[in-house]
């Protein structure tokens, strides 16, 4: 169980957003985790990702393009 988002975890996150083509300052990433992790488009229309406390972040990171498209960020 993930207890806080180190930079092991965003560094992983940009990984996958660069890849996408999303800019560092179009994201927000909260430091603490939840289950279940989301993707929302927040007021600002900065994406808000937050990682899922209970999966492995392997698992996750995998689903986090389909996360960013149903959420309207990609």
């Amino acid at each position: 169980m993930l207890d806080v988002v180190t930079m092991k975890e965003i560094d992983a996150i940009f990984a996958v957003t660069d890849a996408l083509g999303i800019h560092r300052e179009q994201l927000v990433i909260p430091l603490g985790p939840a289950t279940p992790g989301r993707v929302r488009k927040l007021p600002s229309g900065k994406l808000e990702i937050t990682v899922d406390a209970e999966r492995p972040i392997e698992a996750w990171l995998r689903e986090l393009p389909g996360l960013i498209a149903a959420a309207g960020g990609a």
